[in-house]
């Protein structure tokens, strides 16, 4: 049965737009092949995208980021994004 919601899962990720938001408990074990530990690792290293803050105690990570690290997980490296001339932080 475990395994019918994580093809379940999957399926729905299929369908999410690109900027929707996808949180960790629907990526650990269905999406991604690792645990809460490693995401959280890979992330600090710059390995995987960061989540954002939806509100104080959810997180949650854009659909369209994870996917384009599906498509070259070892390809990817998080950038840190810096606000343009005149913009505020």
């Amino acid at each position: 049965m475990e395994n019918h919601c994580a093809d379940k899962q999957t399926t729905l990720f299929e369908y999410l737009p690109d900027s929707g938001l996808i949180r960790q408990r629907q990526l650990i074990g269905t999406v991604l092949p690792f645990s809460a530990a490693t995401l959280w690792r890979k992330v600090r290293q710059g390995a995987f995208p960061s989540p954002i803050r939806v509100s104080s105690q959810i997180t949650a990570w854009r659909v369209g980021d994870v996917r384009a690290w599906l498509r070259e997980p070892g390809q990817y490296s998080a950038v840190p994004q810096r606000p343009a001339r005149g913009q505020v932080k």
